[in-house]
């Protein structure tokens, strides 16, 4: 418990020490976010309880969090919100659809043994639901990042050259999302990587051979997750970049058109 504090008081006093009042409410939203899916997981675990909605509504609400708390409300985070949720949207229809084919849900042979042992799990939850819920809120922080990512520069850009054509606002917003593609995939893939190799020595454990490796159902729902992230954010991308530049040129005609 010290060294929980010890640590939470050191990323305080770095966050605020770079980030200023920024810092600070970025590191208060790491509580908020904690509180909101230990909620979405108190309210999955009721079999009467839908966890795609749930999953949609603390998506949202983590969303508003991370964009609106920490930038204020303004027409970057307003452009970046909107585009976040039309990709969650987007991705549980697909990850649900996905999930379901791939039977990815539940647990792997290697957990269920254990669990049988000791636990019922005849609990009547969907879990290719809670799958799906599982693979998106691991993609959320990255749709965010990457929503913002291109609204905020894109505002720079339109701040600078206020006549800028909405086509070429829209480009530019698709060349910053370029490069920001490339960054992101590979912070995702190391951000799973730690746990993937652990799982890589489990199975080297378990004498598993490379097919068995490769048809394993937790590796697969490993690969998934990954796979989705990376779609994620190439799809926030062009949406993020499409609504901006109209969010930023309608206003710029609106102004025009009421300046006397």
């Amino acid at each position: 418990m010290n060294t929980l504090l010890i640590l939470a008081f050191i990323l305080f006093a770095l966050m605020l020490a770079v980030g200023g009042k920024k810092g600070v409410k970025s590191f208060f939203s790491l509580f908020f976010n904690f509180l909101v899916v230990l909620i979405s997981i108190v309210f999955m675990t009721d079999s009467s309880v839908d966890p795609i909605m749930v999953t949609a509504i603390s998506s949202t609400i983590i969303a508003g969090i991370n964009l609106f708390f920490i930038n204020e409300v303004n027409g970057k985070t307003v452009t970046a919100f909107i585009s976040t949720v039309i990709t969650i949207g987007v991705l549980f229809s697909f990850i649900y659809i996905f999930t379901k084919i791939s039977m990815i849900q539940g647990f792997g042979e290697e957990e269920i043994d254990e669990i049988i042992a000791v636990y019922s799990i005849l609990n009547g939850v969907d879990f290719v639901k809670v799958a799906a819920s599982v693979i998106i809120m691991s993609t959320l922080g990255a749709i965010i990042d990457v929503a913002i990512s291109i609204t905020s520069p894109m505002q720079e850009i339109f701040n600078h050259h206020p006549t800028i054509k909405r086509k070429d606002l829209f480009t530019s917003g698709m060349k910053i999302g370029k490069d920001i593609l490339g960054s992101n995939a590979n912070t995702l893939f190391f951000a799973f990587i730690g746990g993937y190799l652990a799982l890589l020595i489990w199975f080297k454990d378990l004498s598993y051979s490379f097919l068995e490796i490769i048809n394993s159902k937790i590796f697969t729902a490993e690969v998934i997750t990954i796979s989705t992230a990376g779609i994620g954010i190439a799809l926030v991308i062009p949406i993020a970049a499409f609504i901006n530049a109209y969010y930023l040129c309608r206003n710029r005609k609106s102004n025009k058109e009421s300046t006397p």
